[in-house]
């Protein structure tokens, strides 16, 4: 395995980056590659993954063995949990999630994507574009993931034939275009020859552009949060009360986006009361300025009442605060979500009461049309809602900030997570529709 230098880590950027794609169209095996031909196995997990492949009879080394990390996983010969693997080259650092690609485990692609500024999106050469591909490629333009890779695998399958690429590429792109995806590149590839992974294909004269790998360190990155709106959920109020410290008050807290500094007003959300920074304390030491991610507390001037929950915000860049959401949502448990739905929506650190008054629109995969007044969403549905919260929430929208305009829907009974929720518009929405939810029980 090369060595990569400390020298050389602090000049690269870092990607975070999702592998997505319907089940056996080769994820972990592409991760696998991608690993073992950029020389970022060790030498002892390579051995493990040839023992349990001979073990099984295979001449080769089964590749996917080093990313699919469960005994489920390994028996079945799938993917069900995110899988997360850190890797660098001289040129870039890497965070990869490998999500699963069963149906029944979308939401796991939501989580691993969530985060994501790239997403690759596997196809199998001779399936084409199946119901899963588009799932993907909405999930990617409902998170809006800035770049989407369509890697047609299995190429070696189907005789590296230049024309089955081009269909596939070209149907793709025209879907993901229409769901308002900025960027799509399609490379094909054959991850376990390793075909334009890592080294380029002998097999595809065709093809003059990027391997994988080349495409993920060149890709233009561009995730600096400190010029975003800046916003501190507050996650705890510190209060030592000690001889030493008798009458520090602190509010701490991880800073979602943008820079904090001492001698900013602030105006605390959402009861709208505003205040400066007079210090900010950072690994126990006194700082003048503090962003995005670090956690901080920060000292106030005025003692006004702060707790768990609020929103610190400049006071000349506040977020509107609303009893009245709408948003785009991704249903990802096995209850359905219903119109009159009661649940516990969490948004940053704050969890408060909700009720979903109305799910506008349902979106079809098939050719992106709206499914009107649905009255329900059942799992992996992608729609609209309406929801009303028991409490004002300062929410910007998700086109905005990833971090402060996304929340999630917990059942308040057990505690499970429903659905994942945009603030905004993401997809077209239907006309205005009467309010026609059931106010009986939590009404706000």
């Amino acid at each position: 395995m090369s060595t990569i230098t400390t020298e050389e880590l602090s000049a690269t950027t870092l990607l975070r980056f999702a592998t997505a794609g319907s089940v056996d169209d080769g994820k972990s095996t592409l991760v696998g590659r991608l690993l073992h031909d950029s020389k970022s196995v060790l030498a002892d997990q390579l051995e493990a993954v040839e023992r349990a492949s001979a073990s099984r009879g295979q001449d080769a080394p089964d590749l996917a063995l080093l990313t699919d990390g469960l005994r489920a996983e390994r028996e079945q010969g799938i993917t069900i949990d995110v899988a997360y693997r850190y890797f660098a080259t001289p040129r870039r650092r890497f965070i990869l999630a490998d999500t699963p690609g069963h149906v029944q485990y979308t939401r796991n692609m939501v989580t691993g994507a969530s985060t994501a500024e790239l997403t690759v999106i596997l196809v199998d050469a001779r399936n084409g574009v199946v119901e899963q591909t588009r799932r993907h490629a909405a999930i990617a333009a409902l998170l809006r993931v800035p770049h989407v890779v369509l890697a047609v695998n299995k190429m070696d399958l189907v005789g590296y034939r230049e024309p089955v690429f081009a269909r596939i590429a070209e149907e793709f792109t025209a879907y993901a275009t229409e769901l308002g995806v900025p960027e799509v590149t399609a490379i094909p590839i054959s991850a376990l020859v390793g075909d334009n992974v890592v080294d380029p294909s002998a097999n595809m004269d065709w093809y003059g552009g990027p391997t994988v790998l080349e495409h993920l360190e060149t890709v233009p990155v561009s995730h600096d949060l400190t010029r975003c709106h800046a916003r501190l959920p507050v996650q705890y109020v510190i209060r030592p009360q000690s001889p030493k410290l008798p009458d520090y008050r602190g509010y701490a807290g991880q800073i979602a986006a943008g820079t904090f500094r001492v001698g900013d007003e602030i105006t605390v959300l959402p009861s709208g009361r505003s205040t400066t920074i007079t210090g900010i304390d950072l690994l126990g030491k006194p700082v003048d300025v503090a962003w995005t991610p670090q956690s901080v507390t920060l000292l106030l001037a005025d003692d006004i009442d702060i707790s768990r929950g609020d929103l610190i915000v400049p006071a000349q860049d506040a977020p509107a605060t609303t009893q009245d959401l709408e948003a785009t949502v991704c249903h990802v448990a096995d209850e359905p979500l219903t119109v009159g739905h009661r649940v516990l929506i969490k948004h940053g650190t704050r969890t408060v009461k909700a009720i979903v008054k109305d799910i506008p629109s349902r979106l079809t995969l098939d050719d992106l049309s709206l499914h009107p007044h649905p009255g329900r969403l059942t799992a992996n549905d992608i729609g609209r809602v309406t929801i009303r919260t028991a409490e004002p929430l300062p929410a910007d929208t998700y086109a905005d900030s990833r971090r402060t305009g996304s929340f999630i829907l917990v059942d308040p009974n057990d505690g499970t997570t429903l659905t994942a929720g945009m603030v905004g518009e993401s997809f077209a929405s239907p006309d205005p529709v009467d309010d026609r939810a059931d106010d009986d029980g939590w009404d706000f």
